[in-house]
Order: structure tokens, then sequence, then C-alpha cells
């Protein structure tokens, strides 16, 4: 048994071709984040301190569809959402609907510790907000000129269009596969383990781009998109609708507790045999200190240390940058 990490900052049909330019603020924001979990473990703080620090730093940057880099409604607005959860009493936090939180995870864990309730939403949770004192800015903090030409392309081309989407090509066969398969998959998310087995699982998201205003995704749906227990803490990404209707994060620990699979035969079980192909991707993290990430799409963002030296950073299958 040892400390554990591992954060993601999406998955999706990501092309090996993806530019240099898109690809390597992804992987040193990744880095960067992965080292701030790190040294939280190693400074000693609750794993909860830990997924939430860590997923505040994702948010803050624009590259991931989380906070800062959200991406756009069908109105040219955004509305993030987030939840946390803490494995060792179960308690958890959830928002939706925000457009002035800089830290929707921070909200949600707010919700999770002043509240009798655990999912707060829309007027509500901004209220909310506003009553705790948390950093709060004008809506056009999170509008990007990047998410507002991405909401552009969705448009033009009459879709709900994931995070990541390859700018759409003259060729057919190419704007084909985009429209088919919506391509990329946005969210970020962190789970922790101490060396005691004490775990927590934190996600935070923008949605999808040109999504209906007031739709709500997997990410802060506890036992979808975040789920922590005695056993392990999951974080998932993906098309958030297949997430939900797997119940995706919740059956990870459930393949654990009564089917008595390890954490790598559980998260493994459910991403490649129990949710459709090309929807998802998960981090997880046991009570024992091990770690997976299994995704069933082309790629996915993400980075993982373990106590006893172990450290990846990698997008795609057998990808590893250091």
């Amino acid at each position: 048994m040892g400390w554990a990490i591992a954060l993601h900052g999406g998955a999706g049909d990501i092309p090996l071709s993806l530019p240099p330019e898109r690809r390597q603020p992804r992987e040193e924001a990744l880095r960067h984040c992965l080292q701030i979990g790190v040294e939280a473990l190693k400074a000693k703080l609750p794993p909860l301190d830990v997924v939430e620090l860590v997923v505040r730093e994702l948010e803050n940057i624009p590259q991931f569809n989380a906070g800062r880099g959200s991406v756009l409604t069908c109105r040219g607005t955004v509305e993030m959402e987030a939840s946390i959860m803490d494995g060792t009493t179960m308690n958890c936090g959830a928002v939706s609907g925000l457009t002035t939180v800089v830290n929707a995870i921070s909200l949600a864990r707010l919700v999770m510790e002043n509240t009798p309730h655990i999912y707060l939403a829309f007027d509500g949770a901004e209220e909310f907000a506003r009553q705790q004192g948390v950093e709060t800015v004008d809506s056009s903090h999170f509008i990007t000129k990047e998410n507002i030409e991405r909401l552009k392309q969705a448009k033009e081309a009459n879709r709900v269009q994931i995070d990541y989407t390859q700018p759409i090509q003259n060729d057919t066969k190419k704007e084909t596969a985009l429209a088919n398969g919506d391509s990329q998959i946005g969210t970020v998310g962190c789970v922790a383990v101490d060396s005691l087995g004490n775990l927590a699982s934190a996600t935070s998201t923008g949605g999808l781009v040109n999504k209906m205003v007031g739709r709500i995704g997997d990410t802060p749906v506890i036992g979808a998109g975040t789920y922590a227990d005695a056993r392990c803490a999951v974080s998932a990404t993906g098309k958030g609708e297949a997430i939900i209707r797997g119940t995706v994060a919740r059956d990870v620990a459930a393949l654990m507790e009564f089917k008595g699979l390890s954490l790598v035969e559980a998260a493994n079980c459910v991403v490649h045999e129990r949710t459709p192909k090309g929807t998802v991707g998960l981090v997880a993290v046991s009570a024992k200190g091990e770690v997976a990430m299994p995704f069933n799409t082309t790629g996915m963002f993400r980075a993982c240390a373990t106590e006893d030296g172990y450290s990846e950073i990698a997008i795609w299958p057998a990808a590893k940058i250091e």
C-alpha cells in the first residue's frame, strides 16, 4: 500500500497527427498538475484536498474543457459542472449550470460541506456561490477565441460537437467521420489515495460544444462520472449520456465489491466490455495504491504517479511521454 494519483484531461478520437501547438500545451499541463498532486500527497494532505487542488489547476488552464476553457452552448454561453467525493465518508457534492464561478470544483465541495444537499444547479448554485464568497468573474472570462470557433464549426455542421474535434475538412470522408463519431471528448478529473488507503475523486467540465442550454452530463452525476468509496476512486470522461447509462464510475467499484475483481480488471471490464466503443475513458486508483487508466477511444490525455516511483504521462496507447 502507498499513495497514488491519476488525472485526465479528456478522451476521444485524438488523431496521431494532432498538431504540436495543440498537443504540447496539454502535455505540459498534465506534467504540471501531476507534480502539484504528487507534492501534495508527499506533504500528507488528505486525498480530498489533493483532488480539489489538482482539478482547480486544470480548470484554470484554457486548453482543457473545464473552467477557463469551457466549451460553449448553442447560445454561446458557458454552463460548467463539477463534482467531488470523499471515499472515506461517502460524502459528495455537485454543481451544474455555472456561468461565473472560477472554480466549479471548489463550489461542489462547499455544497458537500456547507449544505444538507448533494447537488445544486443554475441560479441556486450561483446564489450559493455568492453567499459563500467564492471567486466569480464576468462570464466573458470563460469565452475563448478557440471555443467561439469551435461553436461556429459545430453550428455550421448542425451537430453537437465533442471537445478537441479537428476543424471540418473539405474532404467528404473526413467530414462524415467527424459528424458520425463526434470525434473528440473533453473533461478534467483527478483521483488520489494516500498511504493509509483514504480515497477521493473530483471531475469538472464545460460539457459539449453547441449543447442545448440546460443539458447536464455525467460529470456531476455521482456514480456516473465521479465516484469514491473504501475500495477505489474513479473519474470518467467521454460521452456523458453513455457514461450515465452505464453508471460507469460506480460500476468499477461494484465489480470490485461484488465480483472480487482487482482495480485493473474492473476498470478494463467496464471500459472494454460494458461501454460502447469510442465513448469512455477513466482514471482510477484503489485503496492498495493501484492505478488504472483504460479508455476505448483513440486516446486520452492522462497522467499518474505512485509512491514506489512510477510515473506516466501519455495520450495514446503505448505512447508514454515520459
